[in-house]
Parts: C-alpha cells; structure tokens; sequence
C-alpha cells in the first residue's frame, strides 16, 4: 500500500529532518545559505547555522523583486473608527522602509529590543516588519495592557525606543495608551530613550519633549532604508506569553527557522497560495498575529486582514462574514472562543444567509481546546471545512493539524488530527515511559524540535531548562495532556494542572467539558476542581447558556450533570454546577480557570491583566457563593 503525501512528509521530518528543512528552505531567500542546517549539540537547537537572511526582505521586498509589487498586501478595517484602507505590496514596503529610517535615525541597531504597545492598525504590523528589517528584535505588548504589565516587560527587554498610539478603542470605549505607557516607564528602572507615538483622531496623547516624537511627521521627513541582513540563528521577536503573572517569560524567535515554517506552514497547512486573502482575526499582540496576520501571509505573497474590531458588536454577530463576502477571504482563522460568541447571539447562522462565502475555503480554530459541539456548528452553519489545529506561543505554528495543502484527512470532531511534520510527538506516564494508542497522558515532543520553535528564555536559560527540558530528558514538556488514538489522530485534553484527583481518580476537566457541551442549551463551559475534605478534589462546572435559552436553570444543569454521570460515571463525583452570565477570560480567548479554583478554594485571587472584563469574576465569585463555597471553616 502506497504511504500518503502526508505519512511521507511526516517520516521523512523525522527520520531526516535535516533533508526536509533543507529542501523547504529553498522557498525563502537567502544572502547566503547556511554552513550546517541542524545544530543539536546543546540545549538550544539551532537551525540553518551560519545563513545569511532577512525577514523583512522575504516579507516585502522579495516579491517587489518578483514583480508583484502592486498585488494588495494588507487591508486594515476598523468598524470601531469606520476606516478602511489598502496597501500594496509596494505601498507597505515603502512605509516600512521610512519607519526603519526613523528607527536607525534614533540610534536603533541590529540586536536591540523595540517594545511595540499598539493596537490592532496598520501601523503595528509596519512598526513589527520595520523592527525585522534593520535587525531589531521586536517585543510586542498586547494593546491595553496595565501599566504594571508593560512595566515589567519593558524592564525584561530593555528596549531602546517604545513604539505605541495615542489610544485604542474597545468597541466603543476610548482607552488612553499614552498615560499607561508613561506610567510604565515610570515604574521600570530601565528608560527607554525614545518613544515614537502615533496620534489618532479620537484622542490626543500629551507629548513629553525630551522623550516622545510624533511618527506621522517623522515619518513624513525621514528616507527609507534598506534591509540588513541578519543570521538565520539571531533573534527576530521576544514574546511575552500570555496569562503571565509574576516576572514574565520571553520566548525568543529566530529569524531563519521562523520564515522556513511559516512558508511551509501556509503552504502546506493552510493552503493559502500567493495571491489568497488570508484573515486570521487574533490581535499583533498574541503569537497567532505574528505568525498569522503578519509573517505568514506576507512571506507567501497572500493579502492579510488587519481587522479592529470583535467578532460580535462592531457592530453584530455577522462581522465576520461581512469581511469574508467584502474582501473574498478564502482563508478565515480565529480562536474557538469567537464562533461560541456568535454562535451566542446568532444560534440558527441567520445572519450568515445575508453574505456570500463562496471564496472562502476552510476556516481553522486554534488558541485553546475546540469542542466537538463548536466544530459541528462552524460547520453546519458555514458548510465550510473546519480545522481545529493546537499549538502554543512555544512553538509559533501548528503541532498537530490537518494539512490541506498536502492531503485533506478526515476530520474527527475533539481532535486537531495529526502531528506535522517535525513534531516528533508522544505520550508519556509520569515516569517518561512512552505509552500507547488510547492511553492518556502527558503530550511531549521528542528532540529536537523544528524550525520557528523556542530558541530559550529571553536572558533566562535556567528557566527554559527547568520549564521545558528537565521534566522528560530528550523531550520537550508541552504542559498539556491528551492521548493519540490508533489512527494517529491526537485528543489533547487540556493543561496538566487540569487533571483533578477524585477519591485517587485522576479526571480530565477537558474531557468534563466536551462533555458538557454536548448539551442542546449550553454555549460555553469551564470545569474546575475544587477542594474537598471526603474526595481530596470535586469538580465544579460554570456553565453559559445559549442567548434565548428561558428554560429553568436547574433542569439544564441537571442535564450537565447527567451527562457526565452517563460518559463518566459516578466516579466522576460531578454534582456541583451553576449557570453564569459569562466565563472569565483573557483577551485572547482563553478561560481563566485558575481564578475561578482560586474563588472557589477561598484563596487570594490574582486578578490577571490579561483579563477582558473583571466584573465577569465578581459575577462567578456570587455565583460560587450560591453553592456554598469558598467552605471556610470558623475557628471557635
């Protein structure tokens, strides 16, 4: 039986990855081509050792050269300020080049550190490629971030010049960025010397004289500048990961085995081919903005979609398929997290009948755990292939998906499929022993891990080891659990800090909630362990209902616990669930699930500053309240 072009690309990852980088990295331009593709003789893998590259360049200028010059390369549509706008390829090389100008112009050379604080505008995807193309390692804060958080990043990184508006708007609301950066910069012991700013319209940010300079006049009186080049192995962004409480943790990304991936990656993974419009709706500030909004698409030769807005009320739950029918998207990416909004608000996809999706031809879900009800509905709704893929900030693409531009697998709803190629993934028990089809465990990745992966901690190498490296020797720590199946398809189940002991039964919260979702009424849900005297842990379930749902509270949640009792069985002890307005989350989607455990078990909650809405916890913590917990025990 003759293998799959997927089965084929896989084993030859593994058994010869230093023949399939070599090969993929014949699509990305080199000054010069590396001494040695593969260096595994440390902790750090280091890929495409000694080439000579630039991203910007493979980005912009490259297919300026290849006469596509005038082929759109960015849209930018802002609901929340009613702009559109439209650059070439030329056009964005151009504004590229002066914004580097201004850059060298203030001192900046290759290997110093940019933090970017921006939001989602054109300008943030000119100031990160402007950052690439002199050398300069960007660090970008997701817009809106407190000021304690910018601090302690802007301390990290020690940038040399901080690149960031005036303001950013939240639907309607109008956030100052301006005072926060000032305040952050206040509360680092390390001071940037220069802080370019971008005016906008809705708010005018006071101008410290000796410090900040206006980017658009600048911008207006400074020549453009060429490309340096740089090597494959020197850094081309630090990204803070997300959810961080504490001194944050800066991943580092290379610039060579980053453009390798992320040409193979839309390629292969996305089949998104030059010319495609591409809109993947995260923000600059998350990793899939890098890969997906910026690099990706750019390098490829796709158009990419700089949308400011949110997936419902900018101004409904259609905006997503307004700007599919508008600008022919053909290949649309966002986070589970955005289609149960929608789904929220529009349950029956009525808005969807007003636009025309004939260009569009899959959309993927990435950022956290897609459950199979999600999926299914996606799909019904869109009659659209739908792609879940896992991934991490780790790792900057795909570890497991289905690779349409190599061979469309079937899909199994609650798994990504398959690992890519390079991902060299097992399950292992606690003691790294490797375990077999269908046995939960925890997902690691073999040695060495692929081109655009962590090269380390910014300036934290112990850290790097003693998080990633020291748990399994020869394997790469995930952090999150799951099991292959005898297909090969890959379940990840959740965070390994997901896994609850009840009464000496280890449970998965993740498979909890797929559960649960398969309940008619039920949007959205989180389940938490938490702290008992009889069972050591009990799981607990917040549950968010479908918009119109009038039905009584407790028959739904007698439902959830039905459910679980069927699929689980009472070992599973789930008799503790309520009905919330919303689920506390992270701006890029993400549910808080260690605040709630924190409300629940009556300890110090930290309120993350990644948090979208922190009236959402107050909302669960009286919820929590209802069900008797925290349990806090009065001392006589």
């Amino acid at each position: 039986m003759s293998s799959s072009p997927y089965q084929e690309s896989y084993d030859l990852s593994i058994n010869e990855p230093e023949n399939f980088w070599a090969l993929a990295a014949q699509k990305v331009h080199w000054y010069n081509e590396w001494d040695k593709v593969l260096d595994d003789s440390g902790d750090h893998y280091k890929w495409f050792v000694g080439g000579c590259m630039n991203t910007c360049y493979n980005a912009l200028d490259l297919h300026i050269h290849n006469n596509r010059g005038d082929q759109l390369a960015l849209i930018y549509d802002s609901p929340v300020t009613d702009t559109k706008k439209k650059y070439t390829y030329r056009q964005l090389r151009d504004r590229v080049a002066k914004v580097a100008g201004i850059l060298t112009n203030k001192g900046v050379v290759k290997g110093d550190r940019v933090v970017i604080y921006m939001p989602m505008m054109a300008e943030a995807v000119i100031a990160m490629l402007a950052c690439a193309r002199i050398g300069a390692i960007h660090s970008v804060v997701f817009g809106g971030f407190a000021a304690h958080e910018l601090a302690t990043r802007i301390e990290d990184a020690k940038p040399r010049v901080v690149i960031s508006a005036s303001c950013g708007i939240e639907v309607s609301n109008i956030i100052p960025y301006k005072p926060i950066l000032d305040e952050a910069i206040k509360q680092s012991s390390h001071k940037p010397t220069t802080c370019l700013i971008w005016q906008r319209p809705q708010y005018k940010a006071n101008m410290l004289p000796w410090r900040d300079i206006d980017w658009e006049s600048e911008e207006e009186k400074t020549k453009g500048v060429d490309c340096v080049p740089v090597l494959a192995t020197d850094p081309l962004y630090i990204l803070y990961t997300s959810g961080t409480t504490g001194s944050p943790k800066g991943v580092i990304r290379s610039n060579g085995g980053h453009s390798v991936a992320m040409k193979w990656s839309m390629d292969n993974i996305y089949n998104a081919k030059p010319g495609d419009v591409f809109f993947a709706a995260s923000d600059v500030g998350w990793v899939v903005g890098h890969s997906y909004i910026v690099y990706g698409p750019l390098m490829n030769g796709c158009t990419t979609i700089v949308y400011e807005g949110k997936p419902v009320r900018t101004p409904n739950p259609a905006a997503f398929w307004r700007i599919v029918d508008e600008y022919k998207v053909n290949v649309l990416f966002s986070a589970p997290t955005a289609f149960r909004a929608i789904r929220r608000e529009d349950s029956k996809g009525e808005l969807i009948k007003k636009y025309n999706l004939d260009s569009l031809k899959a959309i993927f879900v990435a950022g956290e755990r897609c459950d199979s009800d999600t999926l299914k509905w996606i799909m019904k709704v869109t009659k659209k292939i739908v792609v879940d893929n896992w991934w991490q900030t780790e790792t900057g693409w795909a570890i497991v998906a289905n690779p349409l531009g190599l061979e469309e697998m079937p899909i199994k709803p609650g798994s990504p499929t398959k690992p890519m190629p390079g991902f060299n993934l097992k399950v292992l028990d606690e003691n790294g022993k490797e375990l077999g089809a269908g046995k939960k465990g925890a997902l690691c990745l073999k040695l060495p891990l692929p081109p655009a992966c962590l090269m380390g901690i910014w300036e934290n190498d112990e850290r790097y080891r003693k998080g990633y490296l020291d748990h399994f020797k020869g394997y790469y720590l995930t952090g999150d659990t799951g099991y292959i199946d005898k297909d090969g398809y890959v379940y990840v189940l959740g965070r390994m800090d997901g896994i609850i002991n009840v009464a000496g039964h280890r449970l998965s919260t993740g498979e909890m909630e797929e559960i649960i979702s398969k309940h008619p009424d039920i949007a959205e849900c989180a389940v938490i362990g938490v702290n008992d005297d009889l069972k050591g842990e009990v799981p607990m379930g917040f549950i968010v209902l479908k918009q119109g749902i009038e039905r009584d509270h407790r028959g739904i949640v007698d439902g959830a616990i039905a459910l679980i009792r069927q699929e689980i069985g009472a070992v599973a002890s789930f008799k503790l669930a309520c009905v919330v307005n919303a689920l506390p989350k992270t701006r890029s989607g993400k549910i808080l699930r260690k605040s709630l455990k924190e409300l629940a078990d009556g300890v110090e909650c930290k309120i993350p500053a990644t948090i979208e809405d922190p009236s959402v916890l107050d909302h669960c913590k009286e919820v929590i309240a209802t069900l008797g917990y925290p349990i806090i025990k009065e001392k006589k």
